[in-house]
């Protein structure tokens, strides 16, 4: 689905990512690990096309879209959940998801399913997404990426300043987005076991490098927690 091979990425005079490869495939979580600063969120930014590289390529589907922008990359059928979330705080959740549809026709309806994998979003559906809890903006980030029904899903630290029980709901709903096998998933993530129950695969940066990479089972044998520990 997703295949990056040796991308560079300049920022000033920094060299922040460097020679950068991977896969990511349908049906796979592939989890993205680091301490903070390592390049992780510049690394999803290129993907999306907000931030351009300097050298290499990002092919979807085995067409190369690092030349494209960012919408065009919406069309292609990605959806991406930022870090912070970036919801629209004075548009009711209703508002927010349809703006995940911005690109297709004026008719197009909210997905039912949306309401399916988060009940709450229902019952809020005019209230206004500043309203909300952290926890319950995230849901509607990661709904509205869904809202146009990507073949590849990117999110940025989905579980940061969210309280347990709604961390095991994104879980439920990243895993079983990635079994029905029509998604390929590349998920950042901070908490360790978090990443750790969803990763299929796994790579972990530094220094705008990546310097481990394999299978998710594997991750607690090959010492990936200590790699990342702070």
């Amino acid at each position: 689905m997703l295949t990056v091979k040796n991308i560079h990425q300049y920022y000033g005079g920094s060299h922040i990512l460097r020679d950068v490869s991977f896969e990511a495939k349908l049906g796979k979580v592939t989890v993205l690990l680091g301490r903070n600063g390592v390049g992780k969120t510049m690394l999803l930014k290129s993907l999306m096309g907000l931030v351009p590289i300097k050298s290499g390529s990002i092919e979807l589907d085995g067409k190369p879209i690092h030349k494209t922008t960012p919408y065009e990359r919406a069309r292609a059928g990605i959806g991406f959940v930022p870090q912070g979330r970036e919801i629209f705080a004075r548009l009711t959740v209703e508002e927010n998801l349809r703006m995940g549809l911005a690109y297709k026709s004026g008719g197009t309806p909210i997905p039912a399913e949306l309401y399916e994998l988060f009940p709450v979003l229902k019952q809020m559906m005019n209230r206004r997404g500043g309203d909300l809890s952290g926890g319950q903006q995230q849901q509607l980030a990661i709904a509205r990426a869904l809202a146009p029904k990507p073949r590849l899903l990117i999110l940025d630290e989905p579980t940061e300043g969210i309280q347990p029980s709604i961390i095991k709901d994104i879980g439920r709903v990243i895993r079983m987005l990635a079994d029905r096998g029509d998604m390929a998933i590349v998920l950042c993530e901070q908490y360790y076991d978090f990443a750790q129950e969803l990763a299929d695969d796994y790579l972990v940066m530094e220094r705008g490098e990546v310097i481990a990479r394999g299978l998710g089972k594997d991750m607690e044998a090959q010492g990936v927690r200590q790699l990342v520990a702070i």
